[in-house]
């Protein structure tokens, strides 16, 4: 890489020195060309201080040793989370290929780091020491933690065994940047253009999000299908056209599984190879084995004694639910059987038949802004804060809104963006991270959290209407954005989100609860065009068909999750990972009308990086305890109730990774919960 490091002033820099308002960067002042010399700098710069650490001729201490390690690289943290932000929600070729080039020189600097013999010297012997030092609860985690991480990061290997995982890393990082520009660029390519005459079922809200995707693709006058989520699932959902139904399925169902430049058949192949090969290296029997050893579940066979009684039990549900659908097919003259691209169709015509209302009723109720009000107002009422929008305060894109935080005394707690429209230069999904973590270490640091969203984008001078699964969606990472903002650490290493895998899906998911308690429907579910409540009639119609179709919504998940963990609970890795996916899915009886959420070619929690792999059935694990959590204010008749919001505060959202999941969980609840309170929230009991 091309660079002019030496000239780089990192301490004046806008990439890492941020000059915005509410501790942001200088979006306008930072140019593309900049990353590159900048990470070159920033990357010296972490090495210099590492250096520092590792060959201070004093004794090693908490403060010369693990505080600075946790404070050492901040240029490198700064300019990194600019980077990466953009590569997920505003990329471009040349984003693309900084991409490709930065991620294994990150993965090959942080190996160097927790390879070095000196460094993790003092980390342990600063753990040897620790019943000693008369530590607080949340330092000695830090440490065992910090102890750990250099551990399972290949610290106690030969030499040889360092270089080869150093090189394993490299190449895995490698190979997720691919698979998810892969992804995307199948995202991006595939639309398809209708005319007046080829949109029979379709909703007006649906009829205007495909003129306005068609538009921006300089179509005007046709109506464009996209692979946006916020697009292709109401098409399967309302459109009579099983010939359109089926392409668009197929093309959803194929991203990155279509041959030629973009297809991620290799990729897995390789990425699993190679994961089996590190969890070796680092002594255990499997990935799975690697990634499990600190997290809740602890082990595979944990996993699965909770995945496979909820999946016989949704197989079931799918099965009673798909002869009622084929019932209602044939009575409409469709004699094939049920297909995956069948199923929404006619599941929304099932369920107005028996609850009397559709997915359209309730989209004039759920308009953006007041959705995002209804967030906004619930953590009001549990935990005080108060956002406040900033206008003209620039993001990274003009979509991106930014919002003051603050507490119940008034005083400034975070910064908050939002990006929320799908568009071509976004990978799909929706996801909350940091700019910048809250902790007090050192001079302290304020959160800095954004949420990204694919919603379509609404005609000129219309309103952003959303389904009640994407109002869910909203719900859900900001329940992760509170989880950062609410953050009360003092170390960075544990702040916000830094937590088990399996605990960190509990802030938002047991968040989304809160979406459908009356007071916030009465309150922010309003017309769009009258401002009249959504009608009770219709508030109890939802609230009764809020497990219809549970059996496909599980299925769909729980197939993925048990996909995940048979890639990553063999010895060694299959040689053909598509076929691998089939057998699996026989063994396990998928029903051949449904597939999984997330096929492998486009299965990005688990190969766009590391963060999901053998730990899909996280959302699973933290839905035992979301249910079980949102009871607790049930029991009390007030789903605000101040005491038990107060503790929800402490031991959950403001906590991070300061103590043991359990422990937090037992200090809000009392108890630790058991699986069937899910099963009941999923309808499946």
């Amino acid at each position: 890489m091309p660079s002019n490091a030496s000239a780089i002033d990192l301490a004046l820099h806008p990439l890492t020195a941020w000059s915005g308002p509410l501790g942001l960067p200088d979006y306008g002042a930072i140019t593309q060309e900049d990353f590159a010399p900048v990470f070159d700098a920033a990357l010296a710069a972490h090495d210099a201080d590492i250096e520092r650490i590792a060959s201070n001729p004093d004794a090693p201490t908490i403060e010369n040793t693990l505080a600075a390690f946790e404070l050492a690289g901040e240029p490198l943290s700064r300019v990194s989370a600019i980077f990466w932000c953009l590569a997920g929600a505003h990329t471009n070729d040349e984003v693309q290929a900084l991409e490709r080039d930065i991620a294994p020189r990150m993965a090959a600097h942080y190996s160097a780091i927790f390879m070095n013999d000196r460094l993790f010297a003092r980390i342990d012997a600063l753990q040897a020491r620790a019943g000693e030092m008369n530590l607080d609860a949340e330092t000695t985690r830090v440490l065992e933690k910090t102890w750990k991480r250099f551990v399972r990061a290949g610290a106690k290997l030969d030499r040889p065994s360092k270089g080869r995982l150093a090189a394993i890393n490299s190449e895995l990082a490698s190979l997720g940047a691919s698979f998810g520009q892969n992804v995307l660029a199948d995202e991006k390519d595939w639309v398809l253009f209708l005319a007046e005459e080829d949109l029979a079922g379709l909703p007006d809200f649906l009829r205007d999000s495909m003129a306005e995707a068609a538009a921006s693709r300089d179509r005007p006058g046709k109506f464009a299908v996209t692979l946006s989520r916020s697009i292709v699932i109401p098409f399967l959902t309302f459109s009579s056209r099983r010939d359109l139904r089926e392409k668009a399925f197929r093309a959803f169902a194929m991203r990155g599984g279509n041959g030629g430049a973009t297809d991620n058949g290799e990729i897995v192949r390789k990425t699993l190879a190679l994961r089996a090969e590190k969890a070796r290296l680092l002594g255990y029997g499997t990935y799975a084995a690697l990634k499990l050893d600190d997290t809740m579940a602890k082990t595979p066979d944990a996993v699965l004694r909770l995945l496979e009684p909820v999946w016989e039990k949704a197989r079931e549900k799918a099965a009673a639910d798909r002869m009622e659908l084929q019932k209602l097919a044939e009575a409409e003259g469709q004699n094939e059987a049920i297909a995956p691209w069948d199923w929404r169709y006619y599941a929304e015509k099932l369920r107005a038949e028996k609850y009397d209302f559709d997915e359209a009723e309730l989209k004039p109720y759920l308009q953006l802004d007041r959705v995002i009000d209804a967030c906004f107002d619930v953590a009001g009422r549990l935990f005080g804060l108060k956002f406040e929008e900033k206008r003209g305060v620039t993001g990274w894109h003009p979509d991106v809104r930014v919002f003051e935080v603050r507490d119940t005394s008034s005083a400034y707690r975070a910064t908050f963006l939002a990006d929320h429209f799908a568009r071509p230069s976004k990978r799909s999904g929706a996801w909350m991270s940091s700019l910048e973590s809250g902790y007090r270490l050192g001079d302290g640091a304020s959160p800095v959290i954004y949420n990204i969203m694919n919603f379509a984008r609404p005609a000129k001078g219309e309103q952003a209407l959303l389904s009640l699964d994407e109002a869910r969606t909203l719900f859900h990472e900001f329940g992760h954005a509170l989880h950062g903002m609410l953050t009360d650490v003092t170390w960075p290493s544990v702040a916000g989100t830094s937590v088990a895998r399996d605990f960190v899906e509990l802030p938002s998911q047991l968040y989304e609860h809160w979406l459908t308690v009356p007071a916030i429907l009465e309150r922010h579910a309003r017309h769009v065009r009258t401002g009249e409540p959504m009608p009770k009639a219709l508030v109890e119609k939802m609230l009764a068909a809020k497990n219809f179709d549970a059996g496909f919504a599980t299925v769909e998940y729980t197939s993925s999750a048990l996909v995940d963990m048979a890639y990553h609970s063999r010895a060694d890795a299959p040689g053909e990972p598509l076929l691998f996916e089939a057998e699996t899915l026989k063994k396990i009886d998928m029903p051949d009308a449904i597939i999984m959420r997330h096929r492998t070619p486009h299965f990005l929690h688990v190969f766009s990086g590391d963060g999901y792999s053998a730990g899909y059935y996280s959302y699973m694990w933290s839905e035992v305890l979301d249910a079980d959590a949102f009871a607790a204010f049930e029991e009390t008749g007030d789903p605000f109730d101040p005491e038990l919001a107060e503790k929800l505060k402490r031991h959950i959202y403001a906590a991070g990774g300061s103590a043991d999941p359990e422990t937090l969980y037992t200090a809000f609840r009392g108890r630790m919960p058991t699986p069937e309170a899910m099963m009941e929230k999923r309808g499946l009991t």
